[in-house]
């Protein structure tokens, strides 16, 4: 087991329990009479990792009251949309590898992958539809939709030079916030919170959501492939501007600058070494490394209002896990 396993194994010790009704409910829903939809599901499920999304609703339901049924189904749920951008993402990252395995589309082409992804999405709002409350059905569904509106807003700005720290941030809070953000503010709701501690809680995943994007994008820089465990460089070949580029850019020397857009004009190969070495001259990993240890500092005072509890230090630590990380 490696060091980040073992911390987040004892990160989720207060709901260790439900992981495996989680993976049951999740396993049960996707299940085909097709052998072959089954075996890409297979590859689907090979692709659970940290499991935050799930752990969050689960953490922040036992730490703001009991857990029930419904929390155990929606923990799937945010899985399974998880589960789909990826897949997703990996069509538009031409991705070949995802937690050391092929892809999807590696696999089965293109087509399988952003079939197998809408299968999955289907079976999310599938699992919705038995709960009681409609509430839940309709978070989820404005939140898909916020994810989809990142991706489409960051696909128009594809190799803009010119973009913004501002529309970036605009595209991390709806592709990557948005499913953090509600998996902490239905996990709060469906355990009874008031209004004010389930904002609290919404703004807590949000926070934590950005930071981990942003930490994502500095190690598609500057992390290692072997430890990731997915294909790096993605968001250069790409012409997709992040937080580090968007500031060397904006303090850059001259000459630094015109290395840096001749870089992100035409991707060749090794060009992810030269953009980190760029990068270094203007401080711009650090810089994005401390914007996202603000949103951490950020995320973990949004949970003061929630009662001590080994479910509360559990959503603390799983924020400060999210700057330490190296994979």
């Amino acid at each position: 087991m490696s060091l980040v396993s073992s911390l987040l194994t004892d990160l989720y010790t207060p709901i260790r329990d439900e992981f495996a009704v989680v993976e049951r409910i999740f396993d049960e829903e996707i299940a085909s009479d097709l052998d072959f939809i089954n075996g890409l599901c297979d590859t689907v499920r090979s692709y659970r990792g940290k499991m935050l999304r799930p752990a969050m609703l689960l953490l922040a339901g036992k730490a703001t009251g009991e857990l029930s049924n419904g929390h155990r189904t929606l923990a799937a749920v945010v899985e399974m949309v998880h589960m789909a951008t990826l897949v997703h993402d990996d069509v538009l990252d031409e991705a070949s590898e995802r937690r050391r395995r092929p892809t999807i589309a590696s696999i089965a082409g293109n087509t399988a992958a952003v079939l197998l992804g809408d299968h999955l999405i289907s079976h999310a709002f599938h699992l919705c539809s038995g709960l009681q409350s409609q509430y839940a059905s309709r978070r989820i569904g404005a939140t898909t939709s916020m994810v989809c509106e990142g991706e489409l807003l960051q696909n128009h700005h594809r190799g803009d030079l010119e973009l913004t720290e501002d529309i970036y941030f605009e595209i991390i809070r709806r592709k990557t916030g948005a499913l953090t953000a509600v998996s902490a503010e239905l996990g709060g709701k469906l355990a009874g919170a008031g209004n004010g501690l389930v904002r609290s809680l919404y703004s807590y995943g949000m926070s934590a959501g950005v930071a981990f994007q942003i930490i994502d994008d500095v190690l598609d820089i500057v992390g290692d492939e072997c430890r990731v465990g997915k294909t790096l460089g993605l968001d250069l070949s790409r012409g997709n501007l992040t937080l580090p580029v968007i500031h060397g850019l904006a303090h850059a020397d001259r000459s630094t600058a015109a290395a840096l857009r001749d870089l992100l004009g035409c991707a060749r190969p090794g060009g992810s070494k030269q953009l980190r070495a760029l990068l270094e001259r203007t401080q711009s990993i650090s810089y994005a490394v401390e914007i996202a240890r603000r949103c951490v500092e950020d995320a973990v005072s949004q949970l003061d209002l929630v009662p001590h509890s080994d479910a509360k230090q559990s959503l603390v630590a799983m924020a400060e896990f999210i700057i330490d990380r190296q994979c």
